[in-house]
């Protein structure tokens, strides 16, 4: 664990245990096995669990058990389904999990506005599912099978992003509960507002530090009429990379691309079972009319040969698109199979794109000359490029030499005007980026994290130092 993790914890107070036994009865766990389940994410960082976890069901629940936590100075730590990968849920300073996976109703559904209110517990594919017969869907895509109240506080984005954006531009409107208990609301339904602060994006990408994140109101896209999928290698990544650039720079509206380096394909084409090259290879999507997919694939294509991408394989067919999709989202799990036993130190940056090939190509030339195995992939298409650093969690040299790769490639991608994490969030992993990105408007985040929560109850330990 990294030093600056772990400060002295003082386990909850019986007293307050027991008002929150009170208040939800046997939905209140303080067993070693429930509270180890929701003190770790899918990241190598370890276990630190809570006291307690509270298993809500309704926004009044949350203030309920927020209030009571807030009377006793006790920590409250979200939960939505442990997916995160910066140490965003493990509870540092002790306290109480909030578990919203109960919290699983679509409250309301609105063809005509092409928008939709979900409990913060809904996942990405609750949603679609439950949008399939009304021609519409939900395009955030981050791979995991999140909640959308845990995206929505990461503020993440993924494969789709390059079209549809992130999160940040598809939450119109929030129900949070505040640090002492109050419920409020914030944005709306209408496209657009002068009125008053955004709170909306003040909680957006808050990962819980500021409130606690019990609805959300998304925007809605309709289904394409038609969709197509290629996949397609190169000699070098930077072929690669510069297809990308091309792409984006020619403004087609590509609708994913997705970059996996040479050591990630063979991992994804053992784990998946895939006949393609093992090669610096881009996944691409094309959504639009049937005339629109076909004219964009030809012009990506004939953009793929200018740099050696010339074996272009197509995936029309639905069933095709999900194995390859699917393979897509695999990719950690398929990285860990490279080296089994180990645990994946997941990683991201984003940067301007054209720093883009600059960027891998300086960081793949770091990995090359370590001693540590990294698969690359990336949501090129926006700048967006992860690394997992297959490590041994009990080598302390291989830890060691893992951030130090890391420490490199954020401040590499800082120096081209990029960000620390893309979409992964901050939690405790890379608060220490953040002085190097923002500088001075730190200690306005400071500012408002002690306005908001002067008691520095909510999901302390992460994001900002107090």
């Amino acid at each position: 664990m990294t030093a600056h993790a772990v400060q002295a914890r003082a386990p909850a107070a019986e007293a307050l245990i027991e008002e929150l036994r009170g208040l939800l009865g046997d939905r209140l766990s303080t067993s070693a096995a429930v509270r180890e389940h929701h003190g770790k994410d899918e990241s190598y960082h370890p276990v630190v669990p809570p006291d307690a976890v509270a298993f809500v069901q309704s926004t009044e629940e949350v203030a309920a058990v927020v209030a009571a936590c807030a009377r006793h100075d006790t920590p409250v730590i979200p939960f939505g389904t442990g997916t995160s990968l910066e140490g965003g849920v493990a509870a540092l300073h002790g306290g109480v999990c909030i578990d919203l996976s109960g919290m699983n109703a679509v409250l309301r559904v609105s063809p005509e506005d092409l928008d939709v209110t979900v409990q913060a517990g809904v996942t990405r594919k609750q949603l679609n599912e439950h949008l399939r017969d009304t021609g519409l869907f939900f395009p955030i895509d981050p791979g995991a099978d999140a909640s959308l109240g845990g995206m929505a506080s990461t503020r993440a984005s993924g494969t789709n992003a390059v079209r549809y954006g992130t999160m940040r531009e598809n939450v119109l409107g929030l129900t949070v509960v505040m640090a002492d208990g109050r419920i409020v609301k914030t944005g709306g339904r209408a496209r657009k507002s002068a009125a008053g602060y955004d709170l909306t994006r003040l909680f957006v990408g808050a990962e819980g530090t500021l409130g606690v994140i019990t609805e959300v109101t998304l925007r809605l896209y309709g289904i394409p009429e038609a969709i197509s999928a290629a996949v397609c290698p190169f000699p070098t990544i930077k072929d690669a990379v510069d297809t990308v650039i091309t792409t984006i720079q020619s403004g087609i509206p590509v609708a994913r691309i997705e970059l996996l380096d040479e050591v990630q394909m063979r991992a994804v084409v053992a784990h998946s079972k895939l006949d393609y090259a093992v090669a610096p290879t881009l996944f691409f999507e094309f959504h639009g009319t049937e005339a629109g997919v076909t004219e964009q694939a030809e012009m990506v294509s004939a953009i793929a040969a200018e740099f050696g991408g010339t074996d272009f394989q197509w995936a029309a067919k639905a069933e095709d698109r999900s194995r390859l999709w699917q393979a897509r989202h695999e990719a950690y799990y398929a990285a860990l199979a490279l080296r089994p036993g180990s645990k994946g130190w997941a990683t991201d940056v984003c940067v301007p794109i054209s720093r883009l090939a600059e960027c891998i190509v300086e960081t793949k030339a770091d990995i090359a000359a370590s001693s540590l195995t990294a698969p690359l992939v990336g949501h090129v298409g926006d700048g967006n490029f992860h690394l997992v650093y297959l490590v041994d969690p009990a080598n302390p040299a291989e830890l060691e030499e893992a951030a130090e790769l890391n420490e490199r490639m954020v401040m590499r991608a800082l120096a081209m005007g990029g960000t620390c994490t893309g979409e992964h969030g901050v939690g405790y992993g890379k608060m220490h980026f953040l002085p190097a990105e923002h500088g001075e408007a730190v200690s306005v985040m400071r500012m408002v994290k002690q306005a908001l929560d002067p008691k520095n109850i909510m999901n302390p330990g992460k994001v900002i130092r107090v």
